[in-house]
């Protein structure tokens, strides 16, 4: 395993086509073990990388952040995606794109702020 920081590692963001594309925002990463601090608990990569072929398969946007490496969907062990939304919410009110989906939090590291 190839790590990235404390508690990421590259395959945990790898596309799920097996193309090899892992390429990782460091901001990212420092966003997710900030998230994984605040909760002491770890933190799921449900998607990270997706090349252009994963990310259309997906029914992902057609300039998704996933395919830039600078965005994860994500799950925090014992922790409902309201809470996690609402801590990206208030920790960076005026950046980042948030997603608040039912099952999961998308988070990702654009140059300006976006919420849906």
């Amino acid at each position: 395993m190839s790590q990235l920081s404390q508690h990421f590692n590259r395959e945990e963001f790898a596309c799920k086509c097996g193309c090899g594309f892992d390429t990782v925002d460091t901001e990212l990463l420092e966003v997710l073990e900030a998230i994984r601090q605040h909760f002491g608990e770890g933190v799921g990569i449900n998607s990270g990388c997706r090349c252009a072929s994963y990310n259309l398969d997906v029914g992902g946007w057609p300039s998704s952040q996933h395919k830039r490496g600078r965005a994860a969907d994500i799950v925090v062990t014992g922790t409902t995606p309201e809470e996690v939304q609402s801590y990206i919410d208030t920790t960076w009110p005026d950046e980042l794109g948030l997603g608040r989906y039912e099952s999961f939090t998308h988070v990702d590291t654009r140059n300006n702020k976006a919420r849906w």
